[in-house]
């Protein structure tokens, strides 16, 4: 008769516990105290050169006449999707550490993930999109003109944006539908999918093999898509007479390959691990190249390997 009074109770208190659960604990980088001040004013100024950076591109995609090309087209929405990106987390790691209040309701963490993972799936698929537009203009460049038009290039890049949405916010509704009895300490800098189900309460296995689905949907087809055309324009490339052809042809994809390695490298590595090998920190470490360096850096891939957004900044800055 006790063991049944001693279960019930600890199913009670396990039912509470659930039931308790109304906010998390981001706990980002607080075992790193000495060094709060010197990251708030790193992160503050990655945000501000990712702000300025990215703005700046979209600022020359649109008054540059050079530039009014499906290409920079999708760099103008490449870089607006930067900024969007980078401002779900960035700002919320700032004001922790300024605040020192690192609590988040479910309702804010449900709505940071759904964005985090809407975004993340746009990007890919910009990505994917952009290698489509550069396999056109090298494979097929008599008729780029006909396939890559205004509207091509509008629907493209809505259907970029668009298409991952209702996947996401499904797979955000479906995570936060779990229980959370384990802890309410996410060990990480922003709320993201596996740290969080981490923390819910029985088996999880169906919600992860769920979160794998959509990953290979929204992020290896997209990759394999990548391939598939930079292996096209790579052979296409080869068998130009000239070095000098080949060289303009590499240098206009040059840029794009090199976010793609760095956005894919960073972010397959986390979500494809076996979940032995997870590790809070390397997974933190991980993040930060996904969601801030990457989006730092590319501004300036994109412009100091681009001669024409060179070219175009110099003519900007010659009107100021």
């Amino acid at each position: 008769m006790s063991s049944v009074l001693t279960a019930l109770k600890v199913a009670k208190m396990k039912s509470k516990n659930v039931s308790m659960v109304k906010k998390f604990v981001l706990l980002g980088f607080s075992d790193l105290p000495n060094l709060q001040g010197f990251l708030s004013g790193i992160f503050s100024i990655v945000y501000t050169i990712i702000l300025i950076g990215n703005s700046l591109i979209i600022i020359l995609t649109m008054v540059d006449p050079v530039l009014q090309k499906p290409m920079y087209f999708f760099l103008a929405n490449f870089s607006t999707l930067e900024i969007c990106y980078v401002s779900v987390t960035l700002p919320r790691i700032l004001v922790s550490m300024w605040t020192l209040d690192r609590t988040i309701s479910l309702l804010e963490c449900a709505i940071q993930l759904g964005f985090f993972l809407i975004l993340g799936a746009t990007e890919c698929l910009l990505l994917a999109v952009m290698s489509y537009d550069r396999y056109v203009a090298i494979c097929n460049p008599l008729h780029y003109p006909l396939v890559m038009n205004p509207k091509k290039c509008v629907q493209l890049a809505a259907g970029a944006w668009l298409s991952g949405m209702p996947i996401q916010i499904g797979q955000t509704c479906q995570i936060f539908s779990l229980n959370f009895c384990h802890s309410n300490h996410i060990d990480h800098f922003f709320c993201d999918m596996p740290p969080i189900i981490k923390l819910a309460c029985g088996d999880t296995s169906m919600h992860e093999l769920s979160v794998y689905i959509v990953t290979m949907l929204l992020a290896a087809v997209p990759f394999v898509l990548i391939l598939a055309s930079y292996s096209k324009i790579i052979s296409t490339v080869l068998r130009l007479p000239t070095a000098q052809g080949r060289g303009k042809a590499f240098s206009t994809c040059s840029s794009h390959l090199l976010v793609v390695v760095l956005f894919y490298g960073s972010a397959s590595i986390t979500y494809f691990r076996p979940k032995s090998s997870h590790s809070a920190g390397i997974d933190r470490l991980l993040s930060l190249f996904y969601t801030i360096v990457t989006p730092m850096f590319n501004p300036l891939i994109y412009s100091l390997r681009n001669k024409e957004v060179i070219a175009a900044l110099r003519k900007l800055l010659h009107r100021v």
